[in-house]
């Protein structure tokens, strides 16, 4: 007999919610048969984050998947992107990280992949997982599959393969901060035998999120700027929940986002002709940058399953969002913050520059960032309104994520998160007085948007 879901956790590119209230053990071996049924493969790796509520979901999840015949490679509590190469790397039929990413630490969910580490997303075949579920039909396999532990293994293998992708660092001095999430007591071994000393913060892992929000931004990486600059360090870099994100602090203590550290890299690793994919949240500078350097850009919305299906699709080289998450040709196309940490390194090693100096040679615009809680059923019907509201005003605007307007002398985007009950605000130009400006404009229209959603 069909069953009704809740419809609120299936997001853009991934299974997400709170537990108990919208994710349970029931639902997690739902998800596992009827994930299994779409993938129809043999060979699935799962991985789980730092999360309380792990063990209660990827128990039934495993479960699950080897009641439908499947041989299970768990890798016990692991980053996201140890969980992509993975399936990527061993030939996998697909994967699964029980994970809410950067979410508050009452959240969980399912990250789900096919062959390659392709991202499951909404159109990718996430709502064909969900319509499986409605289903119910689930037969047992005839003969069951299995489990084994293959942590060890894929850890040592993963840490060869950054060392013999990054190599010929010198001697650099770097701070990170976990948050205690999955990337605790993983990224400093790695980083440290690639010639770096590592001082780590927050570097226990802890489901609770003790130390900071497991989403790194300015204001909840006061710890790290503060280490960076008391310890005279090169750099730092922060991580999300699940360690696919890294946002960066240079020498100086400022905070870098997504779009600039793309641009960085597209400045030093892309040659003529090279493909780069980035969302439409980036800065001007990133298109600056891969013009100059005769790359091929490509605009995609937000969401690490649209950038990879884009870096899939067209061999990029590198891709970027502007939250942090990092793509490269070499991790098989998929994000990962330790690979882009080590490349880091390696362009301030190899440049004699400090981080703060390649930032200043890039193209100059100024920005700002501002999140608003907005209730996640009214949340896309508010990003309507704003794009009736600019177009009857005849405002240039771009839809491919949310609505974003153009002006002569810059821009501002109005988008919906995928998987949090917020909006996010970006405005760019070139100088901070028109950014405030641009950015005043945006906040009124999202203000009437919201009043007239209640």
């Amino acid at each position: 007999m069909p069953i009704k879901l809740n419809d609120s956790v299936f997001r853009a590119y991934d299974i997400r919610g709170v537990y108990p209230r919208d994710i349970d053990a029931k639902f997690a071996g739902q998800v596992a048969r009827a994930y299994s049924a779409f993938i129809k493969g043999k060979r699935l790796a799962v991985s789980m984050d730092v999360r309380t509520s792990n063990e209660k979901l990827t128990k039934p999840f495993i479960e699950g998947l080897v009641e439908s015949g499947a041989e299970v490679w768990f890798i016990g509590i692991a980053p996201t992107p140890l969980l992509y190469f993975t399936v990527a790397h061993y030939g996998l039929d697909g994967g699964a990280a029980v994970s809410a990413s950067h979410n508050p630490p009452e959240w969980n969910g399912f990250k789900l992949c096919g062959k390659n580490s392709k991202v499951l997303g909404w159109g990718e075949g996430l709502e064909k997982i969900k319509e499986i579920m409605q289903r119910d039909e689930y037969v047992p396999a005839a003969q069951k599959g299995s489990k084994v532990d293959k942590s060890a293994k894929v850890r040592a293998d993963y840490e060869k393969f950054v060392s013999d992708n990054v190599n010929g660092i010198k001697k650099l001095r770097i701070g990170i901060d976990p948050g205690n999430g999955a990337g605790s007591g993983f990224a400093a071994p790695i980083l440290s035998r690639m010639n770096m000393d590592v001082i780590a913060i927050n570097d226990e892992p802890d489901g609770r999120f003790p130390s900071r929000n497991p989403e790194p931004k300015p204001e909840t990486l006061t710890d790290l700027k503060s280490l960076v600059l008391e310890k005279r360090l090169d750099f730092g870099a922060a991580f999300d929940g699940d360690a696919d994100r890294v946002i960066f602090v240079d020498d100086k203590g400022e905070v870098l986002y997504g779009d600039k550290i793309l641009a960085l890299f597209a400045n030093n690793l892309i040659k003529p002709g090279d493909k780069v994919v980035y969302d439409v949240s980036c800065s001007d500078a990133v298109t600056d940058v891969v013009d100059k350097k005769g790359g091929v850009p490509f605009i995609t919305k937000v969401g690490h399953s649209a950038i990879e299906a884009k870096m899939l699709e067209e061999n990029a080289r590198i891709g970027g969002e502007l939250s942090g998450h990092i793509y490269f040709r070499e991790t098989y196309h998929f994000d990962d913050a330790f690979f882009a940490t080590a490349w880091m390194a390696k362009l301030v090693s190899d440049s004699g520059k400090s981080l703060s100096k390649l930032i200043s040679e890039l193209p100059a615009y100024k920005s700002t960032v501002k999140e608003f809680e907005v209730d996640d059923g009214k949340k896309f019907g508010v990003i309507d309104k704003v794009r009736h509201s600019l177009s009857s005003k005849g405002v240039k605007t771009i839809n491919v994520d949310g609505v974003k307007a153009i002006t002569e002398d810059g821009w501002f985007i109005i988008r919906a998160s995928n998987t949090t009950p917020k909006i996010k605000v970006v405005a760019e130009a070139k100088s901070e007085k028109r950014v405030l400006q641009l950015f005043s404009i945006a906040k009124s229209e999202l203000d009437v948007a919201i009043a007239s959603a209640k």
